[in-house]
Parts: C-alpha cells; structure tokens; sequence
C-alpha cells in the first residue's frame, strides 16, 4: 500500500482529514453539524445559508434545464458567464478583464484554489503565505500541491498582520501570497495600509498574489476593495470568487478565477483535469446574477449587516465579548468572558447549555500557534431573522444562568 505524504498526513491531522490510525476523521464542521442535528441545537457553525436566492437567478436556472442546457459546457465556462465576470469586475472595481483569456469557471471557489496553487506550486521549496486563522481548506491544498505553508498571524482585536511580521514571512522562497479579504473566520477586512505592502512585496520578490474574494459583497461600512487594483498587484494578480455567498447558492459551485492571460492558462491547465466542466445550467444564472440592479446588491448587504447585528446582541447579552466583524457571514466571541479558556470544550457543551452551535477558531490555525486563538469561537449570522432570534434568546438564557 502506498504511504501518505507526510506533508498531506501533517495538514490533514490539523484539518481533521486523518487520524493517527490512518482513518478518515470529522472535521470540525462534521462534528458540530452532526452535534447541533442531534440535540436540535440552532448551527450557527458552518457557513450556509437557509433562505433562497434571488427569483430571477432561481428562474433563470429553470429556464436553462429545460432550454437543454445540461451537457459539457466549453472548457473556460459558458461564454454569458465569463462575459458578465469581465463586466462585473469593471462596474464594481474599474478593472478590464478579457472574458476570452482572462477569466475560468470553476467548480466553486475551493476549485479555482485547488487547480491554482497546484499550477503554481513547482517543488518543496515553493513556499504560500497565509494569514492566519485561515479557511481550511488551503493548507489542505498547498500540502496537495507539495508546497510549504508559512503562517502570518492576524492579530486581535481587529485582526490585522504586523507589517513587520508579514515583511518576515516574504521572501525569494515565497511563491504565491495566499489573502482571503474580506477574511473567513475573522470578519476582517484588510486595510490599504496591509493590502499596498501585500503588492509591495510580491513586487519585490517576484511572488503572485491568488486573493479569494468570496465574501466581496458584504462588506459593512466601505466598498471592498480588490487588490487588483493596486498598479503593482494588477499583473501578478489571480482574483478568486463565487457565486455561493453573493447569490445564496452554496450547492451549485459556481465559482471563478480572473487575472492575466499567462496565468489564467496555467490554472486552465491544471482544471481541465480535475472537474473538466461543471454547472451548466447554472452559469447562466449567476450570469444573470451578476447583472442584477445595484440595489439587490446594496440590500444583500444590508440584510447581513441587520443580522450580524442581531447575532452580536444575543452573543454579548449571553456574556461573550465580541470582535466587531467588518464583513463576511461571521462573527468571532470569547469564551473567556464566560470562564472558557478552551473554546472547542465550549463549542461542545454550548448544545446542551444553550442549544447554540458555534465553531472553534482553533480549526482554522496551526498547532504552533493554537493558544492564540484557544478561547475565540467563530459565529455564522447567515440564517433567517427567525432563527438569528431564537438563537439570541437561547444565548440569553446562557448569560442569565
């Protein structure tokens, strides 16, 4: 029998892909899914939503199943599609994006990641740079592709880089520099400040930048920013996004890649081989998506600020001290406030307390540096306001108890 890399044995057994025997183990999400099912708790742990997208998406997904749009689509996507990203990302950011050489569909966004450090990653000596807590599936995929991870991490309360730290972590050995702005698990927007020295030294030493912008229209108090747009960042650039968070569309895995033609043909290269095709019928609704009014947009972001707030009420009448999200799905609390300085021990008794389901930020960082983030516990605030109310009550009684 073959044995498994080590690399893919030492990332997994943090992600939660094998355990020491060998076996396929639970992740985190598994686990506290399964917990919140079986004490019908409220799961506020993973990331999807449960309410549907807009109609016209919807009905524009019917239209194309019975049109007979449901065989291999051409291998760069759906021309409507690659044609309403290029416009899409000139409208909201001013950026020119050639939908014939520029811009991939993939299967969601874990895709484009996937087939794109597994292009870039030549050898062992390949380093990615992540900040750290990171989504967990990238270390998963930097160890797939034989490449090394290296770790800057975000510090509290608004969970920012040390530049120095960051400027460290860089280095001739640095093959692509991994930004997940707005950030999942943290909420975090980066600054100018972080996002100009991120092109800086990729500049320096001839590094690319793959940024993952899934969360890009849900940003609360200022219009997200690619860095793209930095003049230094424009051709060495791979922007990462999806149809799943902006259009309430998690399970059609629709996502995209866009960037400069060399580099887009490199990501091409290594897709054709994993997924070939996907989603048919469903490119031309997020194509239709992505051309909705202004307003649908503005009002998505309104709803999630409405119910990141709700979320942050109930978690701060409950006890926990909050850090104010800036964006994304997710709020993080500390258990320390409530005498848990081990915060998967409280994401596993929080059922019975509080029948409440949140996520430890541990499963999001490394061993190393684990007791930075021991106490924090990730929030989801993507469900209805029902839902997000109940929850709030039931963390209310925890706080009154």
């Amino acid at each position: 029998m073959p044995t498994v890399p080590g690399a893919w044995r030492r990332t997994a057994s943090g992600a939660g892909l094998l355990g020491d025997d060998g076996s396929i183990a639970p992740t985190i999400f598994a686990e506290m899914s399964h917990l919140a099912a079986e004490t019908e708790s409220i799961n506020l742990g993973q990331g999807f939503p449960d309410e549907d997208g807009p109609a016209e998406v919807l009905e524009a997904a019917q239209r194309a199943i019975a049109d007979g749009h449901n065989q291999y689509t051409p291998g760069r996507g759906v021309p409507e599609l690659l044609e309403a990203i290029s416009e899409h990302q000139n409208r909201f950011y001013g950026l020119s994006v050639d939908p014939a050489t520029e811009v991939l569909a993939t299967t969601g966004a874990t895709e484009a990641l996937s087939a794109t450090l597994l292009a870039l990653i030549d050898s062992p000596e390949d380093e990615v740079v992540v900040f750290e807590p990171y989504y967990d599936s990238y270390a998963a995929c930097v160890a797939l592709a034989g490449g090394r991870l290296r770790t800057v991490p975000l510090r509290r309360p608004d969970f920012q880089p040390d530049l120095d730290e960051l400027a460290a972590a860089v280095t001739d050995c640095t093959r692509v520099i991994l930004l997940n702005d707005p950030h999942n698990p943290t909420g975090a927007v980066f600054t100018a400040e972080i996002r100009q020295q991120i092109a800086d030294l990729a500049e320096r030493h001839d590094a690319v930048i793959v940024t993952d912008e899934v969360y890009e229209h849900l940003v609360f108090d200022q219009p997200h920013v690619p860095i793209a747009t930095l003049p230094q960042a424009a051709a060495r650039t791979l922007t990462i996004s999806s149809a799943g968070k902006t259009f309430r569309a998690t399970g059609w895995k629709i996502g995209w890649v866009s960037g400069p033609a060399e580099l887009i043909t490199a990501v091409l290269t290594v897709k054709q081989f994993l997924t070939f095709v996907n989603g048919s019928p469903f490119q031309p609704a997020i194509a239709a998506g992505l051309r909705l009014p202004d307003a649908f947009f503005a009002e998505l972001r309104e709803d999630m600020r409405r119910k990141k707030d709700l979320l942050g009420a109930g978690l701060r009448a409950a006890g926990f001290d909050i850090f104010q999200p800036a964006g994304t799905y997710f709020t993080v609390a500390d258990g320390a406030s409530l005498g848990f300085s081990d915060a998967a021990a409280l994401c596993r008794e929080l059922p019975q307390r509080a029948g409440v389901v949140g996520v430890p930020l541990t499963a999001f960082v490394t061993d190393e540096n684990r007791a930075d983030y021991a106490s924090l516990v990730r929030f989801a605030a993507c469900k209805r306001v029902d839902v997000l109310e109940e929850a709030a009550a039931r963390l209310g009684r925890l706080g009154a108890s």
